[in-house]
């Protein structure tokens, strides 16, 4: 409770405008939600979806925990000067800023290409359960 704000004692106390500004929109123009999981609209964009990230996510993760991993079971060749005093062990360390930024790309793009037109047709569907709208 805030200090200074008087709490309404009863639900009749609330004005009858900011009662209906708090009702939201009429039933008939709310798109339909329950059950939109069970389509084969949302389980298509679903699927999509995890065929891209959980293959994605695993490489990444290996990606990421292979710099720490060489570094304690390969010292020597993490030390390996390429160019100059620049090591294999920078290198890698910042190839991982530029994997971070191509698959960032590449779920762009891809959501570009395939998750957004099937959450488009998710949309529709939720739209098709209002009344009379499609």
């Amino acid at each position: 409770m805030e200090i200074g704000k008087r709490q309404p004692s009863s639900p009749s106390a609330v004005p009858p405008a900011e009662a209906a500004a708090d009702a939201g929109p009429p039933p008939e123009e709310v798109a339909q939600w329950e059950g939109l999981e069970q389509t084969t609209e949302f389980r298509q964009l679903v699927q999509a979806r995890f065929r891209f990230v959980l293959p994605a996510t695993i490489f990444f993760l290996v990606y990421y925990f292979l710099l720490p991993l060489l570094n304690g079971l390969a010292p020597g060749f993490m030390r390996t000067d390429v160019i100059g005093h620049v090591n294999i062990a920078y290198l890698f360390a910042l190839s991982q800023f530029v994997m971070a930024w191509t698959l960032a790309y590449l779920y762009i793009r891809k959501a570009t290409k395939v998750f957004d037109p099937l959450a488009e047709k998710v949309r529709a569907r939720a739209a098709r359960g209002r009344g009379g709208a499609s």
